[in-house]
Order: structure tokens, then C-alpha cells, then sequence
């Protein structure tokens, strides 16, 4: 027999009750019944939405959610504000679905709303104007923001070429491309309810939702499910890249590929995070090492399970510090991977980030929008029925020693893309991470004949 793991803050029973139903249109609909909460959260998912936005005119995936609510051919965009706003509701759109909440007595509302959004929305011209070119304006001004544009470099360098690597929202150039005719052939084509996962959570009742939702979203076109490909990334390595900006500060990114949410150490690694670059109130190795004791930042950070998803996410360290404390600040995320993979962690710091994890953990499923959007996950990751039950109990089961094998296999600290946006050249940044960049190319003479 096997011993139950020894916390000291045992979990609180977590009960998400969920009832699956296939729609007539093929979507797939999940509704989880809470007796007595105030308010009703419903949770869209289209799968691909990102992975299928139009070359050449990237962000009409983005756009085509963002501007869901603004019209259907029965309602413009003051009357649903109207509604909503009424009812205490809202609706916000994105790249791959919708959010949206209600006061439980106002389900029904939100649900026949939600349901005329996604079969028939018009984007009409004078909103999606308004709604691109205020996304335009964004994107001018984060031109000169170190932080965003080294966040993007940093993605780019892990991902490559792959739609992972790209803003959401496109380029200013694809953008401003984007036409109201695109976001109609792109909800016409992607928007499909095959692809679709619709999560209710509130006090209602699963039948009712269902008997609605079966009626109103039967117009909604069926499509084909997903086909998907094997994603292709750049091979690990070190590799740099710069953004030059004339400011006090340098924002350094420093990571890799990460993992798939179905990775089997997915639970170690999560308490790996709390321990090395994520606890809370700055107990973590990184924020007491670079913040506390070399004062080289505020905000320092470092997480490999936060963006895992059905493809891997990065493992990415953050911090912003003075350009001359860059080199340090590398140094001193390097040494604590190597720390971590070295030594075992002492009994009493394993205890702090399992009890907290454990503890927290139904805390965090106290919201609405929190169960639906876990309801979604799930769906999508194929989690099993007791994943609430056993993922506390994983947190609380993992040891010194599989804290440090998943450190060793799943972090690579010599083999991360670095990238510093401000003040800082590429030679700079190269030689403060220790990497040798290879010889640049001569260029090519041009051709002297006619």
C-alpha cells in the first residue's frame, strides 16, 4: 500500500460537476451546475482560429473576435450594449473565442445574445474601422516600447517562423491590410461550430441550457474539425538578439521551448516554478537572489509551466535592470537553474511551495469565469474526470529528487535565446551572455552588367 504524501495544509474538496452534450451543429457544450451562484459565466473556445490567420494579412483572426459583439443583422452594437449593460453583462471577444457574464438571472439573456454573435455578426464598417485603427494606434506607440518589442523578439527567437512566433495582432502592414470582407470569409471559414467548446457555469439548469442552446445555435455552420500538422521550431540553442532604445532600463528575456500541457512532469514543474521563479510574496530563488540580495530589480520573474498549452510553451525568465548589471543578471538566473539541478532542495522550502499550491488551489476555482475556462482546458487537453482530485495530490507527492530530474531534463540554461531591449548593443548583450555569434556574411557585390 502505498502512503498518502504528508502536507501540511490538506486540500479542500474541489466539486466542478459537469455535463457533456454534442450539439446539432457539432459543437461540443459542457455545463457545470453551482446551486446559488451569482453570476453565470460562459466560456467560447474555436479551435485554430490563430494557427489558420490569413498570410499577408495577420491579426484578422484577432479582429474578427474583437469585433463579434459590435452587431448582427437583428441587433447594432448600441442595442447589445444596452442589454448588457442592463443586465450587468459583458462580452469580450479574441483571437480564439469569447468570455462572457451575467447575473444569474439573466442567463437566458446572455446565452440567446451569445448564440445570435456567433451565427450571424455583421462587423459593421464604421466599427471595425473605428476598432482597427485604434488597434493601429496601439501598435504605433508599442513600436518604441522596449518591453513589448522585446517580449516579441523573444517569442520570435524561440518559435521561428511558426504562427506562435507572431503577435496576435499582426503587423501594422498586415493590420491595415485587413478589410471588413476578410473577417467574414475568416468567421465564415474558421468560426465553425465542429471546432467549437461552449462551457456554462452558474446556477442554471444543464437541460435548459442545452434545449436553448441546441435551438439557437442550430443555424451556427457545422464545418470539419481541425486537421492539424506536427509544429516545426528552431532547434535549441543560444542564441541573442537586441532591441535598441535609449532608456534607463534593460528588459532581458531569457529562455527556451517549454513543454506541452500533457507532459507526464507537467505537476513537478509546477511546484519547480514556486520554488525557482515564481512563489509568492518573492520566496523564490530568483526573486531573493537577483531582487533581495543583488538588488539588480523589482520585477523578476521565471515560469516553464504558465504557457503550456496542446503545443509547448517557452520556459522565459524576466527581469528589467540597469544596463551595466546585465551580465550579472544573466549570471544569476544561470546559476540558479544549475542550483536547482544540482542540489537538492531542502525539505523545509519544498514544504512552503507544496502547502501553498495545495492551499490555493480551490481558492482559485472560486470564480465563475475560473470553472469555465478550467471546463475548456480540459476539454481540450483531454484531462480525466478526477484531474481536480489528483493534480493536488501530484503537487503534494513530488520529491527533492523528481524536483531535481525534472530540472534536468526540462531546462537548458546554456542553450537559451537572450534578448535585451534598451540600451544595449547585440556585441553588448552577446558578450555579457557569453555567446559566440557567428561571422556575418559578406555582402554580395552587386552586378556591374547591364
Amino acid at each position: 500500500m502505498i502512503a498518502e504524501p504528508e502536507v501540511s495544509t490538506p486540500a479542500a474538496r474541489l466539486d466542478v460537476p459537469v455535463l457533456r452534450y454534442r450539439l446539432r451543429c457539432g459543437a461540443t457544450l459542457l455545463v457545470s451546475p453551482r446551486a446559488g451562484a451569482p453570476v453565470t459565466a460562459v466560456q467560447v473556445h474555436v479551435r485554430g482560429t490563430e494557427a489558420l490567420d490569413p498570410r499577408g494579412i495577420e491579426g484578422t483572426a484577432y479582429l474578427t473576435g474583437a469585433l463579434l459583439d459590435q452587431g448582427t443583422r437583428q441587433k447594432d452594437d448600441e442595442a447589445i450594449a444596452l442589454l448588457l449593460e442592463t443586465a450587468g453583462g459583458s462580452i469580450v471577444g479574441g483571437s480564439s473565442g469569447v468570455s462572457a457574464n451575467i447575473a444569474g438571472r439573466d442567463t437566458d439573456l446572455l446565452l440567446e445574445l451569445l448564440a445570435e454573435l456567433l451565427v450571424e455578426p455583421i462587423f459593421p464598417k464604421a466599427q471595425f474601422e473605428r476598432q482597427r485603427q485604434r488597434v493601429l494606434d496601439r501598435m504605433e506607440v508599442e513600436l518604441d516600447d522596449p518591453r513589448v518589442q522585446g517580449e516579441q523578439l523573444f517569442r520570435k527567437l524561440v518559435y521561428g517562423g511558426h504562427w506562435l512566433g507572431r503577435p496576435a495582432t499582426g503587423t501594422i502592414r498586415s493590420l491595415g491590410a485587413v478589410t471588413r470582407g476578410d473577417l467574414a470569409r475568416f468567421h465564415r471559414d474558421a468560426w465553425v461550430a465542429a471546432r467549437a467548446v461552449i462551457a456554462v457555469c452558474g446556477d442554471v439548469e444543464p437541460a435548459h441550457v442545452h434545449r436553448l442552446l441546441d435551438r439557437r445555435l442550430a443555424r451556427w455552420r457545422t464545418g470539419q474539425d481541425l486537421v492539424t500538422t506536427a509544429p516545426r521550431f528552431p532547434e535549441r540553442g543560444p542564441r541573442v538578439a537586441t532591441f535598441p532604445a535609449e532608456r534607463a532600463q534593460v528588459h532581458v528575456h531569457l529562455g527556451h521551448l517549454g513543454i506541452r500541457r500533457s507532459d507526464p512532469d507537467y505537476a513537478t514543474l509546477v511546484v519547480l516554478d514556486h520554488v525557482l521563479g515564481t512563489g509568492p510574496g518573492f520566496t523564490n530563488r530568483i526573486s531573493k537572489r537577483l531582487r533581495d540580495e543583488l538588488g539588480l530589480a523589482y520585477t523578476v520573474n521565471a515560469s516553464i509551466h504558465a504557457s503550456a498549452g496542446i503545443l509547448p510553451g517557452t520556459f522565459a525568465a524576466y527581469i528589467g535592470t540597469s544596463p551595466q548589471h546585465v551580465a550579472t543578471a544573466i549570471a544569476g538566473f544561470r546559476e540558479e537553474i544549475r542550483r536547482v539541478q544540482q542540489e537538492l532542495v531542502g525539505e523545509e522550502e519544498l514544504r512552503v511551495a507544496k502547502d501553498y499550491l495545495v492551499g490555493s488551489f480551490v481558492l482559485s476555482f472560486q470564480r465563475a469565469i475560473r470553472r469555465a475556462n478550467y471546463l475548456v482546458s480540459a476539454e481540450r487537453h483531454q484531462l480525466p474526470a478526477d484531474n481536480l482530485e489528483r493534480l493536488p495530490r501530484a503537487f503534494a507527492a513530488v520529491t527533492a529528487e523528481e524536483l531535481r530530474r525534472a530540472a534536468q531534463t526540462h531546462l537548458h540554461p546554456e542553450s537559451c535565446c537572450i534578448v535585451a531591449a534598451g540600451p544595449i548593443t547585440q556585441t553588448e548583450l552577446a558578450r555579457a551572455a557569453g555567446v559566440v555569434q557567428p561571422p556575418r556574411r559578406p555582402a554580395k557585390r552587386a552586378s556591374q552588367k547591364p
